[in-house]
């Protein structure tokens, strides 16, 4: 793990993130293999650490089957081009595979040009057709409802009744959440 933790800053620092070595020490150590969690894949040039991916098990609704995620990709600055983020893409591949995965997925900021320039060239990859998105849990997710509903909305009432696999027992032992929706 002590090889891998400046590599991670580095991940970070590139992504615009500020690292923190004893928080990246504990979450990162979750994916050491074993792990239900996910994995950590490390490539190794002339005996010193290259680069890493992080595997993410994850689930595709759409499927209905077993996902990856390679969420992290990255390859010190001294040897890109040298085939070793190929490399871990394609042992990621094997990963998924043994897992019996659908698919490999991974994401990419849009100006990070030359790491679409490898992924454009890997066998079978595309983009996706989905776009991102993400909210901070600190933020508010809708503005405050206001007592002039717009036409057409409805206050819905949203609960955990699945979780446990029934509907909840009556609404005191659950947490119900009230949201607007635009019909």
């Amino acid at each position: 793990m002590d090889a891998l933790l400046p590599l991670i800053a580095g991940y970070q620092k590139f992504y615009g993130a500020e690292p923190d070595v004893e928080r990246n020490r504990s979450f990162f150590s979750r994916f050491l293999d074993p792990s239900d969690e996910g994995l950590l894949l490390g490539a190794w040039s002339d005996g010193a650490l290259a680069g890493f991916a992080t595997l993410y098990w994850f689930f595709s609704s759409t499927k209905a089957a077993d996902s990856v995620l390679m969420n992290d990709l990255f390859v010190r600055d001294d040897l890109r081009s040298a085939g070793i983020g190929r490399a871990l893409i394609n042992s990621a591949l094997d990963e998924a595979r043994q897992r019996g995965a659908a698919h490999l997925e991974w994401f990419t900021a849009p100006d990070n040009l030359v790491a679409q320039r490898l992924y454009d060239s890997m066998a079978g990859a595309q983009p996706s057709m989905w776009r991102a998105y993400e909210i901070s849990v600190g933020a508010p997710t809708a503005k405050p409802q206001t007592s002039d509903q717009a036409p057409g909305e409805e206050t819905v009432q949203v609960n955990d009744q699945y979780k446990g696999g029934g509907p909840a027992a009556s609404p005191g032992q659950r947490e119900h959440a009230q949201h607007q929706t635009g019909g």
